[in-house]
């Protein structure tokens, strides 16, 4: 295993279109001791291709904005097992998720520096996940609050199933509910295992705590 001044060297394979930048970039990893330039790409889309064929830790990526919007296009392939970070300007939130899932460790803006740059291969080598603050805004702005969730849930439940839920909160059973609503036991059911699913609930007792809280069940 290769070190310098006792510490792991990590192995960067740099895959950039823009020659300017991927000079900078190369220059900017040789200045780390803690970094080895292991390949550098002429494009982030040729990293499923060779990025196996080299001894590398981390890739770095550096992906441009100019597709417009759709900047989801200009996410490469890269494989699980290679911990990636992008270098990519206001990312979408949707952008983000879907880079997450891809692989990517590590999303930074393209004007970071050496240090942020070093502390985002450093994560995404331990196996954790830097993300710069402005991304982390934009991402959790995409999660909607409970709140937000609950009045979707209670939009979708129709009037039926709003009917049975007030009837699961008087504690009555499937044949009673049946029976008061003119339906069959399958039908009762089917009715609460829709109202589990829109709810997200995993049981009926917190189906009832869930209607309680959004004034669906009053005491």
């Amino acid at each position: 295993m290769t070190k310098r001044n006792g510490g792991r060297v990590v192995r960067v394979l740099l895959a950039a279109a823009s020659p300017v930048r991927r000079a900078g970039l190369e220059a900017l990893l040789k200045s780390a001791p803690s970094l080895e330039l292991a390949g550098s790409l002429h494009s982030p889309l040729a990293v499923a291709q060779y990025a196996a064929q080299l001894q590398r830790d981390v890739i770095l990526l550096d992906l441009e904005n100019s597709i417009g919007s759709d900047t989801t296009r200009a996410l490469p392939r890269i494989p699980n097992s290679f911990p990636a970070v992008a270098l990519i300007d206001e990312p979408s939130a949707d952008w983000t998720a879907q880079a997450l899932r891809s692989g990517l460790r590590a999303i930074l803006p393209r004007d970071s520096g050496l240090e942020e740059i070093l502390a985002g291969i450093q994560a995404a080598f331990a196996g954790l996940v830097l993300l710069d603050s402005e991304v982390t805004q934009n991402l959790a702005f995409r999660v909607p609050s409970p709140a937000v969730q609950q009045a979707a849930a209670l939009e979708d439940l129709t009037p039926r199933e709003i009917e049975v839920l007030r009837m699961l909160a008087e504690g009555l059973g499937n044949r009673e509910m049946a029976s008061r609503l003119g339906i069959s036991d399958h039908t009762v059911k089917f009715h609460i295992s829709s109202i589990l699913d829109k709810l997200g609930a995993s049981t009926r007792t917190e189906a009832v705590t869930m209607g309680i809280r959004m004034g669906i069940i009053l005491l």
